[in-house]
């Protein structure tokens, strides 16, 4: 029995061991692997809506084909078959993986950045996360990670955009890259990235704090008493995304209309959805964000704001509470010692 405990805490020990040293490098790998996996399921599984959100985002205000969310969804049916539903969403998850990876890794760092400068303060050396500094947080993180893969955004809105009748195509988003890049040069690839930025700030970071501040306060008061064994149901934790995830889209939309719009201009072979067919050939034209939101108002009303808010609203409840759940659960699969408000 004793010859038996001896080769046990001896594994244990360089097991430890090996984790330690090599801690970091697993640490990054389980940490993007996580969020790799949620995030192409949570997107593809709404990829319908996405599409549906920004060709409503876009289209000739003149020549409407996509009128409401159900309505939308059977055009693109009866014109562009069952892979229209999903057109863009390969872009879209190559897109997606490395920028959630780099928002959650970053709001990791970032948070335990914050956490230790906030606790340099006199009588803070105890102090934890509040909702505020979780709010600073995730909007650096969002903000980092969005610029690192912009340019990708910015040809998946086209690509999503583009039908078969559209003048030309794109054959993929390397094509599309290149093409943009060699016919209206290296600014181009970061057209509507300002409003992208400001969004950022209502969008990532209230979906984080929200998130974590909900969980934080259903775990103390036991509210409806709906912790068992100091855990959250799935269930549960699915509401709270759900939550987190409606008040900041909901909040940042219109950032994200006048976003889309200004990655349109310059298309000079642009899809019949936003020139129009024979109506409007004008090209759009903005000088800028302020310049964008104006003219939208202007000719269209304030609520076009919020054009393509419903599939977006039906997109995102689901999508963000799988995502942050996917993430949870097959972080405790794999044995990752991480919670995202550590």
């Amino acid at each position: 029995m004793q010859h038996d405990k001896i080769p046990v805490s001896e594994t244990l020990r360089q097991l430890q061991f090996e984790t330690e040293r090599h801690g970091a490098y697993f640490h990054v790998v389980d940490f993007l692997e996580i969020r790799k996996i949620g995030s192409n399921w949570s997107r593809t599984a709404v990829a319908p809506l996405e599409r549906l959100k920004i060709l409503l985002q876009v289209q000739n205000p003149h020549s409407i084909k996509y009128n409401g969310t159900m309505q939308g969804l059977k055009y693109i049916w009866r014109t562009e078959g069952f892979r229209g539903l999903f057109k863009g969403n390969g872009t879209n998850c190559a897109r997606i993986v490395p920028n959630s990876a780099v928002k959650f890794f970053s709001y990791e760092q970032a948070s335990h950045g914050i956490l230790w400068l906030y606790r340099q303060q006199p009588g803070k050396e105890d102090a934890q996360l509040t909702p505020l500094l979780r709010l600073g947080a995730g909007a650096c993180a969002g903000i980092i990670a969005m610029s690192a893969t912009y340019p990708m955004d910015m040809v998946r809105g086209r690509l999503t955009v583009q039908t078969e009748k559209s003048p030309r195509q794109y054959r993929g988003i390397c094509h599309a890259l290149s093409t943009v890049l060699k016919e209206e040069g290296p600014r181009a690839l970061y057209r509507g990235w300002l409003p992208s930025v400001i969004g950022v700030v209502p969008y990532v970071g209230l979906n984080f704090a929200v998130y974590e501040s909900l969980k934080d306060w259903l775990l103390r008061t036991n509210a409806f008493g709906l912790v068992e064994d100091n855990e959250l149901s799935v269930t549960t934790r699915l509401a709270c995304g759900a939550a987190a995830g409606t008040v900041g889209q909901t909040v940042a939309y219109p950032l994200d209309v006048i976003r889309r719009r200004m990655q349109m201009v310059g298309w000079k072979d642009a899809s019949s959805v936003v020139i129009g067919e024979g109506r409007s050939k004008a090209p759009l034209e903005y000088t800028g964000m302020v310049d964008a939101f104006r003219k939208t108002v202007r000719h269209e009303g304030f609520g076009a704001l919020y054009k393509g808010l419903v599939p977006n609203s039906v997109k995102v409840v689901p999508s963000i509470a799988i995502a942050f759940v996917t993430y949870e659960v097959v972080k405790d699969i794999l044995g990752v010692e991480m919670r995202i408000s550590d």
